[in-house]
């Protein structure tokens, strides 16, 4: 990183600070502080609620998901406005016809105390490990790539987000997240373009996709019907649309951004908004991993592109054979060059047997590469078994540190800590407010002020905040972090959704039924995850259901016994 890089990084994470900080100062009451007073427009709601969701998680493993296992993962996203029209026309009217500062002190009117008290507490659980996750993503990738101190980094972003989200709460979140979402885009943009104009002369853009798509990177949609397949149409229609209906509608993370809006009005267009350009965001940047891929057709590529791991396994008694499959590595990525330019060839001449051809000994090279790649991970495994093997995570970072010029890599960089940074300051002013309001502030027998419930958040947030670096400090690298923050969703999301659904449509069963069968599905979906009944998106839909059918078979059961209601 050169200088220029430093002073653009610099500069961008301190605007944000700063401009955040400036432009809400001074909120009086919890109204102020939670719900922002009220006054968002659907512009920003609709960036909110997207920078919220595009964590830097997003950005690190997003292509290198699209470089290794194609885009098929933006099929994930297809259930997604599906339930942005189910929110729009059910969630929010509730919500904003209640007057609520939080999705779940409507559960205490509708069933009882408990009931709100279990559901806010599976969100403190699973937001607050996310929350934790936010910030060790793009840190432990960063600490490795540039050499970084990997706790240093969680303590920086950690306390860069805690400064304005304690200060100005939700409006820091909500006016900051639209400049973040700028900086993102422009970078990413600045990224796909940059990537087309290094290709060889001649390889254009319409000739990158042939190639991308001659290695089954550009294999978006999966019609299969086996439920171990993680992303399929299927897959992604139902769970993801269960996913999504749970995370938009009932995580406050979420929910506390459209509930600022100025009317019902204003909060549905956001989500709208949100419902829209979220597949297309997805979308490109899935593009920028498959186009990395294919500069990475011409140009050399290591072996693991986690530079931990390869300091490992080159320091260990397996060194030489991980030099044996670097050498061939090498081999077959000057194979590989030729067969691309076989293949440009061809395509200029429209010769379709040698297209043909061309593809068949790329794709062959290519399986080669990865059964080489595969023989690399057992064997920095076996000479470290600490250390990440799968470097899906680390494609896009090593992309961006050997290849674009000085200043991009600092835009770049500020793109990542951006989006680390949008995410967690939802999250933890979600958990704040949750905190504060329905736990704290509903179990307080003494009357208290305004101003203490404000300054009780702005505490339960802090106190969050150094919870979230806490878990960043301690946390361990997982298969693929998009993957890992979804997973954790999956597992809570479901049973939250269903207890919501059963407030909504569900009126004769009461508040005991409700807790019960929360309580009984939670342990089932935790059961069926560690045992792998099935792919973690279709948990969601399993616990909705789940405990939709166990509070009304609880119910029916209770009244056939004659037994009433226990009022809390």
């Amino acid at each position: 990183m050169g200088i220029l890089d430093w002073i653009v990084l610099g500069s961008t994470l301190l605007f944000i600070v700063v401009y955040g900080v400036w432009k809400t100062r001074g909120s009086k009451n919890v109204e102020d502080y939670v719900l922002g007073g009220n006054d968002a427009k659907w512009w920003t709601i609709g960036l909110s609620v997207m920078a919220t969701q595009a964590s830097a998680i997003t950005f690190l493993s997003t292509p290198g998901q699209a470089f290794h296992d194609g885009m098929g993962f933006v099929q994930f996203y297809f259930g997604l406005p599906l339930a942005m029209i189910v929110i729009c026309l059910v969630f929010i009217p509730i919500y904003r016809k209640l007057k609520v500062y939080t999705a779940y002190e409507m559960l205490e009117g509708r069933f009882d105390l408990k009931t709100r008290s279990l559901t806010a507490i599976l969100f403190l659980v699973q937001r607050g490990l996310a929350a934790g996750i936010t910030i060790f993503a793009p840190s432990i990738i960063l600490s490795a790539v540039l050499g970084w101190d990997l706790r240093t980094l969680n303590i920086i972003i950690g306390i860069l987000v805690i400064i304005y989200t304690v200060t100005g709460g939700t409006k820091a979140v909500s006016v900051t997240q639209k400049q973040q979402m700028f900086i993102i885009m422009v970078g990413m943009f600045f990224a796909f373009f940059f990537i087309l104009g290094s290709l060889p002369n001649g390889v254009s853009f319409g000739e990158a996709l042939k190639i991308a798509g001659a290695n089954n990177k550009l294999q978006i949609l999966d019609f299969s019907l086996d439920t171990n397949n993680r992303y399929t149409f299927w897959s992604g229609i139902t769970g993801g649309f269960f996913l999504a209906l749970a995370y938009f509608g009932t995580d406050q993370s979420q929910v506390q951004r459209y509930l600022s809006g100025e009317s019902v009005r204003e909060s549905q267009l956001g989500l709208i908004f949100n419902g829209i350009f979220k597949i297309p965001m997805q979308f490109f940047i899935l593009l920028v991993g498959a186009m990395v891929f294919v500069f990475y057709q011409y140009n050399a590529s290591p072996l693991n592109f986690n530079p931990a791991a390869t300091e490992a396994v080159k320091e260990s008694k397996y060194a030489a054979d991980y030099e044996l499959l670097e050498e061939g590595h090498l081999a077959l990525e000057q194979e590989k060059k030729k067969a691309q330019e076989s293949f440009s060839s061809a395509l200029a001449l429209k010769e379709y047997n040698a297209i043909q051809q061309a593809e068949l000994d790329i794709m062959q090279i290519n399986q080669q590469e990865r059964a080489n790649r595969d023989a690399a991970k057992t064997l920095i495994a076996q000479a470290d078994d600490s250390v990440e093997t799968n470097d899906k995570d680390y494609v896009f970072i090593h992309f961006i540190l050997d290849n674009l010029p000085t200043g991009l890599i600092g835009l770049l960089l500020a793109v990542i800590l951006s989006a680390a940074m949008s995410s967690t300051a939802s999250e933890l002013n979600a958990l704040g407010t949750i905190t504060a309001l329905d736990l704290y502030k509903r179990n307080n027998k003494e009357e208290k002020d305004a101003k203490h419930y404000v300054w009780a958040t702005k505490g339960f947030t802090l106190l969050w905040g150094i919870m979230a670096i806490i878990i960043a400090c301690v946390a361990n690298l997982f298969d693929n972090l998009i993957q890992l923050v979804n997973i954790i969703g999956s597992i809570f999301y479901g049973n939250v959704l269903g207890i919501f659904l059963l407030a909504f449509f569900v009126k004769f069963v009461k508040g005991n039924s409700v807790f019960v069968a929360a309580i009984v599905t939670q342990i089932i979906v935790i059961i069926g995850w560690y045992m792998d009944w099935m792919s973690y998106l279709w948990l969601n839909a399993f616990g909705c259901g789940l405990v939709i059918i166990l509070a009304m078979v609880i119910e029916s059961f209770d009244g056939l016994l004659g037994k009433p209601p226990v009022k809390t």
